[in-house]
């Protein structure tokens, strides 16, 4: 039965990652058709992410009234329909006002899954529930390129992925009795990594959250993870297409790529943590990302370009779940819940504001900034997890 139940989890956050990549990949084709600036996508992507941010932050609510599996269900029911009034928005206004019911439904179906996969299952099916996502955000570009290359129609693309969101909020409506035969009270089994709460919980749990040391680094951490990832999804087609040459068409599907190595890289990651323990993960994702984004600013021939992209969304695949695991054993289990959600709304406001900040950037000067900016925000994700190390006791190099 709880097996099932996870199939269900997967497939829900696969709807999760369908819209996240799509406006990016379509945003070449929809600013000519729509006849809006290059910025104007940063503004689309700040009003869904701003939605994001609120309904994750009320989302505890909503989850302890009618059950996480209510909640899915009806929040990808929403995205459907939102993607649905995409995909008929005769201007950027229309797109405006779908762009806020898509938002509200992602976070709270982020924030109940990932909560209820934490309390329910085992450690390594963090990371495989987020590789999931990572299949929907590969496929949403993969969709929208066979459509902007046989008919030049991103409404199209937009049309099909809304089918492709009814379904699953079908299949979510149909098992809805399975959350409720699955007990709340199933043991969770140990991390295989072994890593057990300081000493230092006791004093932790008298202060409140934010005092925690080390809780302000580990924030910084998740603005500019989400920050690296979303402006790369957002701004990398028109960097390819504008900097790099290549056609729209072939610029999704490299945008694909990267989600794609994101995807591999956190299904082969579950495997992993049964032997690498999820600071070497968080360490070595970054280093990779890293050399990602420098590959990217050096001036080298489309070719590498590819190999970038491929690099930064393999180095973050680790990254993301590895940091929502550590974070009862850092900051103690009484805080972990309340720390959990002020790391998630913080990690959707660097996807906020960050992505739009390149914009604004590329609007004043050009698009081939984007690298440079990619390098400084991988390094400061970086230094800030070093630090939190250094205060963890946690080794300096691999």
């Amino acid at each position: 039965m709880a097996t099932l139940l996870l199939i269900i989890i997967y497939l829900a956050f696969i709807s999760l990652g369908l819209p996240d990549s799509l406006l990016g990949a379509a945003w070449p084709v929809m600013q000519s058709d729509l006849g809006a600036p290059l910025e104007m996508a940063g503004f689309l992507f700040m009003t869904i992410a701003g939605g994001t941010i609120l309904s994750s932050l009320v989302s505890g609510k909503a989850l302890k009234r009618f059950g996480t599996g209510k909640v899915t269900f009806f929040s990808t029911l929403m995205t459907a329909g939102a993607i649905l009034g995409f995909s008929f928005a005769p201007s950027v206004m229309w797109l405006f006002l779908f762009a806020i019911p898509l938002g509200l439904g992602a976070g709270a179906i982020d924030a109940g899954l990932n909560d209820y996969v934490a309390a329910h299952y085992k450690a390594h099916h963090m990371s495989w529930l987020h590789s999931f996502w990572g299949v929907g955000a590969t496929l949403g570009p993969v969709i929208m390129a066979q459509y902007i290359a046989g008919q030049n129609s991103w409404s199209s693309g937009y049309f099909v992925i809304a089918g492709i969101q009814f379904v699953l909020a079908v299949i979510l409506l149909f098992t809805l009795p399975l959350w409720g035969k699955v007990k709340s009270s199933q043991n969770v089994s140990q991390d295989k990594q072994g890593r057990k709460e300081s000493l230092g919980h006791e004093e932790q749990e008298k202060k409140k959250p934010l005092q925690i040391k080390g809780v302000k680094l580990a924030l910084a951490s998740f603005l500019f993870y989400c920050g690296v990832e979303a402006t790369m999804g957002l701004w990398g087609s028109s960097y390819l297409v504008n900097i790099k040459g290549l056609t729209a068409a072939d610029a999704a599907q490299w945008v694909s790529l990267y989600y794609g190595g994101i995807t591999i890289g956190r299904f082969v990651t579950g495997f992993i943590t049964f032997k690498v323990n999820n600071v070497t993960l968080i360490r070595a994702g970054q280093i990779i990302a890293l050399c990602g984004t420098i590959l990217l600013l050096l001036p080298l021939p489309s070719i590498f370009a590819l190999a970038g992209f491929m690099l930064v969304g393999f180095g973050l695949a680790p990254i993301f779940p590895c940091m929502l695991h550590e974070t009862p054993a850092r900051f103690g289990k009484k805080h972990s819940q309340t720390i959990m959600g002020y790391q998630m709304a913080v990690a959707y406001t660097g996807s906020t504001f960050l992505p739009p900040l390149i914009g604004f950037i590329a609007s004043q000067s050009t698009i081939q900034t984007l690298p440079l900016c990619m390098v400084v925000f991988v390094a400061a994700m970086y230094l800030s997890t070093e630090k939190l190390n250094q205060r963890d006791g946690s080794p300096a190099s691999l």
